[in-house]
């Protein structure tokens, strides 16, 4: 089993870190200094989330980025490198080796609280930290095992090579951490979430979307365990992140015509406020996403726009605002950039975006696959019209949803996806909800790992094909250059 030391990784994590956008962390408090207070342990944990941005990469990787042509560029390598699956040259931000080193650091700043508050005289005091460091950590490490290691499959998981799993703030020059198996980073994932959630204390927070509250702890869980497949769980946890009032009024609803009447930089604004009730956990990562993803070249063209205007299983239509006017710039308004300059009067300083880690529309749709998963075909239907009353409507001139005319039906799931086993087209129309839903949130590719669905990429031109199936060991990000060196298993090509 290969060796690392982390040494090694948190030197290069700040050196890439920093070289993409200086002051990452400019706020954060000395992990070197004395941790000794509750108040200075839950400013230290503003830092335990990744200050990165995964969207990028994972968006370019999927099946809702098409090329737009020669008239948008050569694109950046960001954006074009994972959209022909090749390794990505650039290494600032929203670039999977930016996005490895940010896991880590939040990892070690996760630790540094854990270690500071069992050095506390009375660590029962410090108990809300104890939980949000734990389900921190467990974040962090859930994402780096899931884009770097192989997607996880109960038959082959304990022989998988999964990430180091880092328990402990780095003290020792020579200390040293072991890859090990993607069923021992799962085993670990889990014993931290499900101890951090008897801890969590949503009192303890004063701006809560920023932190695990209870209800984005379970809202993670939700993901975590339809990724182990374990769907009773993914049940529980889905029902306990809105426990009175369930979903309604949770979700973005595109069709309501106060949403729909909004300007386009507000509805870009409201998209990641604390404000809209269906966002469930956010952090502001150093990113430009915000200002590129319309331009990109590998993005939003004509093939993923006409997904939103063909025939869906309710039989009504989507709802979706697309704008941008031409192939060029189409974007639906999601994210707004936050600019801190250097300094009063700097042109130059940092990039921000808020991005949402976890929404109740995919709470929602892990709870629908889940009971797909058990058999609980009513309930999966009922979510199913939950999520689908928020998001079509008759059409773009009859802006009006009825649900006597598009309430989604067991007979509707089987004339549309045709299939025989109404298991597989419930599961069909989650994917095609979330699909269209995170469009530019790179979440499709999660689906994509979990499914082993393939991903074909076709130039504009016709001239050049790319393709990703199921067993393509590419589907794996490439672990970091220096990591290698370092002593650590590549990932193999």
């Amino acid at each position: 089993m290969s060796l690392n030391k982390l040494a090694l990784i948190l030197i290069a994590a700040s050196s890439v870190l920093w070289s993409g956008c200086s002051k990452f962390l400019e706020t954060t408090p000395d992990m070197r200094t004395d941790v000794d207070t509750p108040e200075k342990i839950a400013e230290l944990l503003t830092s335990a989330y990744p200050r990165g941005s995964y969207i990028p990469f994972m968006e370019s990787m999927s099946d809702n980025a098409g090329d737009k042509g020669d008239a948008a560029g050569a694109g950046e390598y960001v954006n074009m490198d994972p959209w022909k699956f090749d390794e990505v040259r650039d290494r600032n931000q929203d670039s999977p080796d930016y996005y490895w080193y940010a896991c880590y650091e939040a990892i070690r700043a996760a630790n540094q609280a854990l270690a500071s508050i069992e050095a506390a005289n009375d660590s029962y005091d410090y108990s809300a930290q104890r939980g949000e460091a734990l389900v921190a950590r467990a974040y962090a490490h859930f994402m780096l095992v899931s884009l770097y290691a192989h997607s996880y499959d109960p038959s082959t998981a304990a022989t998988d090579p999964g990430i180091p799993y880092v328990t402990e703030p780095e003290e020792e020059v020579l200390k040293k951490y072991e890859r090990k198996t993607v069923a021992y980073v799962y085993d670990m994932i889990e014993q931290d979430l499900e101890t951090g959630l008897l801890l969590i204390d949503d009192n303890a927070y004063k701006v809560p979307k920023f932190h695990f509250t209870q209800s984005a702890a379970h809202a993670f869980a939700s993901r975590f365990y339809l990724f182990k497949r374990s769907y009773q769980k993914v049940v529980d946890h889905a029902s306990q992140v809105f426990p009175t009032g369930g979903f309604a009024g949770k979700l973005r609803a595109v069709n309501d015509p106060q949403y729909r009447d909004m300007e386009y930089y507000n509805k870009q604004a409201w998209f990641s406020q604390s404000e809209n009730p269906a966002n469930i956990l956010l952090v502001e990562a150093v990113s430009v996403w915000g200002r590129n993803y319309s331009a990109y070249r590998y993005g939003l063209s004509t093939a993923q726009v006409n997904l939103y205007f063909g025939n869906n299983v309710t039989g009504g239509s989507y709802a979706y605002m697309i704008y941008g006017g031409t192939e060029l710039v189409y974007n639906i308004p999601k994210f707004r950039e936050h600019f801190v300059k250097e300094g009063l009067n700097a042109t130059y300083g940092t990039p921000y975006n808020t991005i949402p880690l976890f929404s109740a529309e995919e709470v929602l749709m892990n709870r629908a696959e889940a009971y797909a998963m058990l058999g609980n075909y009513d309930q999966a239907v009922a979510d199913l019209n939950t999520f689908a009353s928020t998001k079509v409507f008759a059409s773009q001139d009859n802006p009006v949803y009825d649900p006597a005319a598009y309430a989604i039906t067991t007979a509707k799931l089987q004339f549309f996806y045709g299939s025989g086993s109404l298991q597989d087209n419930i599961i069909s129309a989650v994917l095609d909800f979330k699909r269209r839903e995170f469009m530019h949130e790179g979440l499709r590719y999660f689906d994509i790992l979990r499914h082993n669905l393939p991903v074909t990429h076709v130039s504009n031109d016709r001239s050049e094909t790319y393709f990703l199936g199921p067993n393509d060991l590419r589907r794996t990000l490439q672990l970091p250059q220096e990591v290698v060196l370092s002593g650590i298993e590549a990932n193999p090509r």
